[in-house]
């Protein structure tokens, strides 16, 4: 069944995902953070299970980045603007706490795909959805090892890749980092890229109206506020948490 959907108003279940997948790495971080800086032992966090969240979570997030494309009516402003900010995670990070520095995160992942995608609109556009969309996501599970030296499917590598390419100390955007390379927060171009690709190609029938009318409806009006501020809630909230966690170590010492 299609919906009636109206171009001037919101695709509610993005937000609500959007929503849904920030809170989730808000909560992450913060626990992150408990485990870096205090006295607290917490193996689970660091199990596969955990880690497999995280990444659902962020891939979830990066690919309604890519359908948000679709809305857009400044890409390039829009790419810009996440790379600017990026650039002040850097700065923060270096900063504040630069035993956590962020040299390429997923705010700088986002600007680059965006103006990427602003880039190759025209020739993405007379590519067929049907055709791409299979194609982008067995580049992304292929590639998914890609900064750790292999091919292969998701995290089973196949084919190793030659250590040469990865020796370089500039060349950590593409996913190509060498043994020194540290980044509190990584989300290099491969293999994210793919996924941020299929979400642009999704947008088109989202935005089309063809998606059944659960899609177009309100069912939180929290996460949908939340989805609607997921840049601030990502630029603000590391600075939240550790004034947080900075006064309740005051507190403790003095007490």
């Amino acid at each position: 069944m299609q919906s009636a959907y109206n171009k001037k108003h919101r695709i509610f279940l993005l937000d609500e995902i959007r929503g849904f997948s920030i809170l989730c790495m808000v909560v992450y971080h913060g626990v992150y953070n408990l485990l870096t800086f205090f006295p607290i032992s917490f193996p689970f966090f660091y199990s596969p299970l955990v880690i497999f969240l995280r990444d659902l979570f962020a891939g979830m997030f990066i690919l309604i980045s890519g359908v948000s494309c679709r809305f857009s009516r400044n890409n390039p402003k829009r790419g810009l603007l996440c790379l600017l900010f990026g650039m002040v995670m850097t700065a923060g990070s270096l900063l504040f706490v630069p035993e956590l520095p962020i040299y390429f995160g997923i705010l700088h992942f986002l600007g680059c795909a965006i103006l990427l995608f602003a880039l190759l609109q025209k020739a993405l556009d007379h590519l067929s959805i049907a055709v791409m969309l299979p194609i982008l996501c067995v580049l992304f599970a292929l590639s998914w090892n890609f900064p750790h030296r292999s091919l292969g499917f998701f995290s089973y590598p196949i084919i190793p890749l030659s250590e040469s390419w990865y020796r370089s100390p500039y060349l950590f955007p593409i996913g190509l980092k060498n043994d020194f390379f540290y980044s509190a927060d990584y989300f290099p171009i491969i293999p994210w890229i793919f996924l941020f690709l299929a979400g642009t190609y999704l947008g088109v029938p989202l935005k089309r109206g063809s998606f059944p009318v659960f899609f177009y409806q309100l069912h939180s009006r929290f996460l949908s506020f939340v989805g609607r501020h997921t840049l601030w809630i990502y630029l603000l909230h590391q600075p939240l948490l550790f004034g947080g966690m900075w006064l309740v170590d005051c507190i403790i010492a003095n007490s």
